[in-house]
Order: C-alpha cells, then structure tokens, then sequence
C-alpha cells in the first residue's frame, strides 16, 4: 500500500458524514453511502453493514472506480 493510501486507511471514521446512495436496489434496500475524506478522497461502505470496514479512494482512485461502474466492469 502506497504512503498516500496508507494515510486514508489511517483515519479515523467514526465522524465522517456518510451520504447514501441515490439508487437503492427497492427489493433489497441494498446500497453504499460514501464518505468525503478531503483532496476529492473518499470512503466507500456497505449501508447494511456499516459495522465493516470502509474502503478509501485517493481523487484519482474513486474516479476510475466510477468510470468502470458506469463501464459495466462491475
């Protein structure tokens, strides 16, 4: 893991603001709710589980991420 990504994983999230997901999968209320870390950095999570851990996305990270949802690499 490099020093940056490192740096995200050692935050602490109790505090963070969680957004949750505009779509929302009606029959399983399935969804994830992301986080702003600062920088355009963001945590990830499963809002049925929150109790797990979050995955963090450096700027460039949650982008690509984004591009191969929208993709249908996912």
């Amino acid at each position: 893991m490099d020093g940056v990504k490192a740096e995200l994983y050692a935050l602490d999230l109790s505090g963070a603001d969680w957004v949750t997901s505009s779509y929302t999968n009606r029959w399983t209320k399935t969804c994830v709710e992301v986080a702003d870390l600062g920088g355009g950095a963001v945590a990830l999570r499963d809002s049925q589980n929150p109790e797990l851990p979050a995955l963090r996305f450096t700027a460039e990270g949650w982008a690509a991420f984004r591009l191969g949802v929208r993709d249908g690499e996912f």
